[in-house]
């Protein structure tokens, strides 16, 4: 009989292993066996080696509700078995505590748990099912924070873990050793809870969080703060949304801007009781760019409300684009679906939104929201319920340009029964994207691929834009003219090999821009003493560049603005290296003797062999 049955499970694992993405949506692809009750499901892609990663609970493995994983490659072939690999070393309570999942860029995936003796743990599991973390993983905290763990994988093989006590928040940065909790609390006595991560750069991690009371309805305000792997702090604590009465249970989510910062947005009643989702952006420094009230993603009506949103970040306008369901507030009995844009300064792009769905009075869920990989487009997926009364229910998907235009529509699953969707999508990776589902009627965990182009089955990968290159050896001083008492800034740079549309020099985070013209690889700034930082990209017709890098890699300026030069760090220049008038261009000489009346740039070297850049007046 043990045999007989050993059999049955290697011919389940034959039959899944060789399951793969349908263009069918009347035979989606079965990912797992798993129980109807399941539910709680994450995904994420590898982009390094295509795979794809899910994590579900269940009451399946008989240690209460605990998450089990499969590994998917590119074609959608499951290579973990017809069940994936079950956490099976701890016992987890009856409800969920919060589970966690990402893939790390080495190729394996943490899952992150509280578990029921109240501590949280993360255990590691490579791609060939093994765990070098050990079957237990890895207790975080020092025993601490007992609650709804969060994690975010960094580019070196590591991971950043959160996890809270209901009173304070425990932040730890995990790689081949772990580092120094750290312990988010607040003075004044009010809880610190529902803390999100969102990667910046050099593996540094911001952390939102909330500020609440003990009521269910409470005072609630929501800051942000910048960690290095280390445990040292880069960005101090910063208000993102000022003080508002709520039920302490409606969270914030928050989503990188590929910019170093990130958005944050969240649903309350907001001014004169107008029910609505908030957008809130900080930058790479932490600081908050939209006012503390943030910006609505719809203007506020007390007959509706603007809720259940989803939000992606267009990688080259890096605006927030971000779904969300209009209902009546009086019933909540009629479901339309919206998707709006806002900018890092708070500017709805897209005004009232752009309907994607009435629904009428049928409900749909799981609104997931995708940019395409190079900035064309996105897709919006939802669970759409068929009738008021029942939960059957197909999914969906529309594909948009960045205009707002419809480009495609695709019924994902046209199988009707009840489903429990995904918490979010793996994004759009090779040109596909992924959306999983539960069978909540009988069971089994099932998924659809979809690419860019609305396809289904074999994606056609995109066609990458021409190579965005940004502009090289970006560098810069501070100039003082004692005759006149001006001070100022003086930055150069090296023209990238492709010429861009125009530069984009950005002053003091991403409060100012100023747009140089493409000819021109230089800038003077008149400034009041003081510290500015100054960023550079290029800008192209299909996307803007990454940041120009200095001499010592580093993709800003910090240039100490003056009203003196001291005398023991300045040195004449004695070879002149490059000369460029006051509008960018390059003057053909080496001897600034020659130069006729005005004003120059001069780049040359020092007797000690530095290399400087000076503003001359003939």
């Amino acid at each position: 009989m043990k045999k007989f049955y050993i059999l049955i499970i290697a011919l389940a694992f034959i039959i899944n292993a060789k399951a793969q993405w349908t263009d069918d949506p009347a035979t989606n692809t079965l990912l797992a066996n798993t129980s109807a009750d399941a539910g709680e499901i994450y995904l994420a892609t590898n982009t390094n080696t295509g795979d794809t990663y899910i994590q579900w609970c269940s009451f399946v493995g008989g240690n209460g509700w605990s998450p089990t994983l499969q590994r998917l490659n590119f074609a959608g072939e499951p290579q973990w078995g017809a069940g994936g690999i079950h956490i099976a070393g701890h016992e987890f309570s009856s409800y969920s505590e919060g589970v966690a999942m990402t893939t790390t860029s080495d190729g394996g995936v943490v899952s992150c748990f509280a578990v029921y003796e109240g501590y949280t743990y993360a255990v590691k599991i490579n791609p060939d099912g093994t765990f070098p973390w050990g079957e237990q993983g890895v207790q975080l905290f020092g025993g601490l924070g007992f609650s709804r763990a969060e994690i975010i994988a960094t580019d070196d093989g590591g991971v950043w873990a959160l996890g809270f006590d209901y009173q304070n928040l425990y932040l730890q940065y995990l790689n081949v050793a772990t580092g120094p909790v750290i312990t988010i609390s607040d003075p004044g006595g009010y809880r610190c809870m529902y803390g999100q991560l969102t990667l910046s750069y050099e593996n540094r991690v911001f952390v939102t969080y909330e500020k609440c009371g003990a009521q269910l309805y409470t005072d609630k305000q929501i800051f942000v703060a910048g960690y290095n792997p280390d445990g040292t702090q880069f960005s101090p604590e910063t208000l993102l949304m000022s003080t508002q009465t709520f039920q302490v249970t409606y969270l914030h989510h928050a989503i990188s801007d590929g910019m170093g910062g990130g958005y944050v947005y969240i649903w309350h009643p907001g001014i004169g009781e107008a029910f609505n989702t908030y957008v809130f952006h900080f930058d790479q420094y932490g600081t908050s760019t939209i006012g503390a009230t943030g910006t609505p993603v719809h203007t506020g009506d007390p007959a509706f409300y603007y809720l259940d949103a989803y939000a992606t970040v267009d990688p080259v306008s890096h605006d927030i684009i971000i779904g969300y369901r209009q209902t009546d507030s009086e019933y909540e009995a009629y479901h339309q679906l919206y998707v709006n844009r806002i900018t890092p300064w708070g500017e709805r792009v897209w005004g009232e939104g752009i309907l994607v769905l009435d629904n009428g009075t049928a409900p749909f869920a799981k609104i997931r929201v995708d940019a395409f990989e190079y900035g064309d487009g996105f897709s919006v997926i939802y669970i759409k319920g068929q009738i008021q009364t029942s939960d059957a229910s197909t999914v969906e998907a529309h594909g948009f340009d960045m205009n707002g235009n419809v480009l495609w529509n695709t019924q994902i699953c046209s199988n009707t029964y009840g489903k429990t969707g995904c918490d979010n999508t793996t994004g759009f990776h090779s040109g596909q994207n992924i959306f999983t589902w539960v069978n909540s009627n009988n069971g089994g965990l099932y998924g659809q691929n979809i690419g860019q182009h609305g396809e289904m089955g074999e994606v056609t990968p995109p066609t990458p834009p021409t190579p965005c290159y940004p502009p090289t050896d970006f560098q810069g001083e501070s100039y003082y003219n004692p005759a006149t008492g001006a001070t100022a800034a003086v930055l150069s740079w090296t023209a990238p090999e492709t010429t861009p549309l125009h530069y984009n020099l950005y002053y003091e985070g991403l409060k100012g821009v100023i747009e140089v013209e493409p000819e021109y690889t230089s800038y003077y700034y008149e400034l009041e003493p003081g510290d500015y930082i100054f960023k550079l990209t290029a800008w192209y017709e299909d996307c803007e560049s990454d940041f120009a890098l200095t001499a010592s890699g580093d993709n800003y300026l910090l240039i100490e603005v003056t009203l003196s030069i001291p005398e023991n760090e300045y040195e004449e220049i004695v070879d002149v290296i490059e000369v460029y008038n006051i509008n960018g261009q390059r003057v053909n000489t080496s001897n600034i003797n020659e130069l006729n009346q005005g004003i120059f740039i001069v780049k040359g070297m020092t007797q000690s062999g530095k290399t400087v850049i000076r503003k001359i007046i003939r």
